[in-house]
């Protein structure tokens, strides 16, 4: 009851926000959770999907996107979505990775080869099936987003290979198989919540973290770690997921547009995507940060096979992944 009536209060408060009061002129509002700051491409794609159900359902449903993490970090939101007080989550698929076991395939590092090889997997077969993999733990999984190549950062030194790792401290998602990839690569990692991060690093609690180019840039880190090498060791999708508690309550026509509209959202957040990280990358480097770039991979995925065999154990999982490889 505690957490219900917090959630009210925070969409009363959302109210005052400008596309509270549009979703007003709807017949019932949909809450949708993001812990990304507003006018982030994942938060302004779910605004544009909004606005499409709106139109598909004429105006019976609006979505409402409380960003900035006002309904909470990604594991505690996973939760309240599974238990309907949530309706729609925007999450990265690490968090998922020790809840549904399909989710690890694209987490894994060096899975894919590009962000185009990453596109051509999860918009065909292979995401469909792991969208449906949510299904069986109270969740619908509607769309995969883009989340960009993640690679480490720090505030102590430039890291030109991999033996520079050695030691360090990293904050990663809440996922035993991005603790496990740090480890690794000989880093200590520190899994620990989104939003602290930041300060983490300033008191010198860690030493970095990894993310993309727009997280690198939104969150401030650039500020306390100024050292960025593009490793890119994971190119991980964010997926878009409804509560099965609230999708159940739809009619079918009413659950075809939450599906259109979704599917109709990705290109958008593709499209703002591109543009945020160039706009990222350009302020990054012009408040000092220093990138390292042109490192040799080699070694890095060499050192991830013990990763791959400790959480590719399944024929599904290795289906999957056999499945990815092959895509040209």
């Amino acid at each position: 009851m505690k957490v219900i009536k917090t959630i009210k209060t925070l969409a009363l408060c959302g109210a005052l926000s400008l596309g509270a009061v549009a979703a007003q002129a709807c017949e019932i509002t949909l809450r949708s959770s993001d812990t990304h700051a507003d006018g982030y491409p994942t938060v302004e794609a779910v605004k544009s999907m909004g606005k499409m159900l709106a139109e598909k359902t004429n105006n019976k449903f609006c979505i409402e996107v409380f960003h900035s993490a006002q309904l909470g970090q990604e594991k505690d939101t996973i939760e309240q979505t599974q238990f309907g007080v949530i309706d729609f989550n925007r999450v990265s698929l690490g968090p998922f990775n020790n809840i549904i076991e399909e989710t690890q395939i694209p987490s894994l590092p060096y899975i894919f080869r590009s962000v185009e090889h990453m596109h051509k997997a999860m918009d065909g077969d292979v995401g469909a099936q792991i969208l449906k993999a949510f299904e069986k733990h109270d969740l619908v999984g509607l769309a995969f987003y883009d989340g960009g190549s993640r690679s480490f950062y720090n505030s102590i030194k430039p890291i030109k290979s991999m033996a520079d790792l050695k030691g360090m401290k990293f904050r990663v998602m809440q996922s035993d198989l991005f603790v496990d990839m740090v480890s690794a690569v000989g880093g200590n990692a520190t899994p620990m919540p989104y939003g602290e991060v930041y300060s983490s690093i300033q008191t010198g609690v860690i030493d970095g973290a990894e993310n993309n180019w727009p997280s690198y840039d939104t969150s401030g880190h650039f500020e306390v770690a100024k050292y960025y090498t593009l490793d890119q060791h994971l190119i991980v999708p964010e997926v878009l997921v409804m509560s099965k508690k609230s999708w159940d309550k739809l009619s079918s026509d009413e659950q075809a547009a939450v599906k259109a509209s979704a599917k109709a959202s990705v290109p958008i957040m593709r499209k703002l995507w591109v543009a945020q990280e160039k706009k990222s990358e350009a302020k990054v480097i012009a408040a000092g940060s220093q990138i390292i770039k042109d490192i040799d991979k080699t070694p890095f995925i060499a050192a991830m096979k013990p990763v791959y065999k400790k959480y590719v154990k399944s024929d599904v999982l290795k289906d999957l992944v056999s499945r990815i490889q092959a895509i040209k």
